[in-house]
């Protein structure tokens, strides 16, 4: 009796009959996650979205962020590295968006880049792995799902509860579909001078240090210490204001910090290490934001 591979099946049939289209399977995640007003979140559907989002990515990091552009992203106007191609791209969509010319068209507004761990294994590891040491990380969790969140950015005029909310619950809708265990990945603090972050990268360091079985180290080469102050020479209020607002969002979800900061001369940041186990969230947020967005919550 014959085995039959149905993906092999599928492949063999369309290439016998080029005219045939075959229907891709719709998953879960398939069309709008979750909607506030004119805005929605969905994964791309495809490069056209993917390049929209190349292009905020640009906007909000190079022009506006004092990242150096390369002869390439600044011909083409997009922020673009090998990693797009197999990484999942969540976008937020603004519907009631307006053109020069006053016409309605809509836009992407805000976007999350997005990284299995099976898939970084087939396609030469994490983005974040340029920076930080993590295969003892994943070597600790060998039966864990990791996901990446990366590139994230938000259009700076939709930089609110709203847009913040549905990138959440995108995330946490992802989560859900691919049965993940942890999230982690690089968030940036804006300039490449880590002292001027020093009483922020202190109270993170202090207060927020990621257990041992999670922990993650910088490269020794990139590694800059993040303990520059004391615990009683920090200021907790003023370092917590003191932090960029997507920081703070993961600190409120419950996200633990790896040793050590990088200095990211390219996009002019310097960077930290985050890790989000989906078992230890804090539940308010995880049943808030896992639940369907309406229409009530635009106002």
């Amino acid at each position: 009796m014959w085995a039959i591979d149905a993906d092999a099946g599928r492949k063999i049939i369309a290439g016998a009959f080029p005219m045939f289209k075959i229907k891709k399977k719709k998953s879960g995640l398939d069309g709008p996650l979750a909607r506030l007003g004119s805005l929605e979140v969905r994964l791309a559907a495809g490069k056209k979205d993917v390049r929209k989002a190349q292009r905020l990515r640009f906007k909000v990091f190079f022009r506006k962020g004092g990242a150096v552009a390369d002869a390439k992203a600044a011909i083409t106007r997009r922020d673009a590295d090998r990693f797009d191609k197999f990484c999942d791209h969540l976008i937020v969509v603004d519907h009631a968006a307006r053109n020069r010319f006053g016409k309605i068209k809509p836009k992407v507004v805000g976007a999350y880049r997005l990284l299995r761990s099976d898939v970084a294994e087939k396609k030469g590891g994490f983005y974040s792995a340029g920076e930080y040491d993590i295969q003892p990380l994943l070597a600790r969790h060998k039966d864990k799902r990791f996901l990446e969140l990366g590139r994230s950015c938000v259009l700076e005029q939709y930089r609110g509860k709203r847009t913040i909310e549905l990138l959440w619950r995108g995330i946490l809708a992802y989560v859900r579909y691919h049965r993940i265990d942890a999230l982690i990945g690089c968030a940036s603090l804006e300039g490449a001078n880590p002292l001027a972050h020093a009483a922020a990268l202190s109270f993170l360091a202090h207060h927020a240090a990621a257990a041992e079985q999670w922990r993650v180290s910088a490269r020794r080469e990139l590694h800059v210490p993040m303990a520059m102050l004391a615990e009683e020479a920090v200021d907790a209020r003023k370092a917590l204001n003191a932090l960029p607002p997507l920081i703070k969002g993961y600190l409120r979800v419950g996200a633990k910090f790896g040793d050590g900061a990088v200095v990211d001369r390219k996009f002019n940041t310097t960077d930290v290490f985050v890790v989000m186990p989906v078992a230890e969230m804090d539940v308010r947020y995880l049943d808030y934001f896992g639940g369907v967005a309406e229409e009530r919550h635009a106002a």
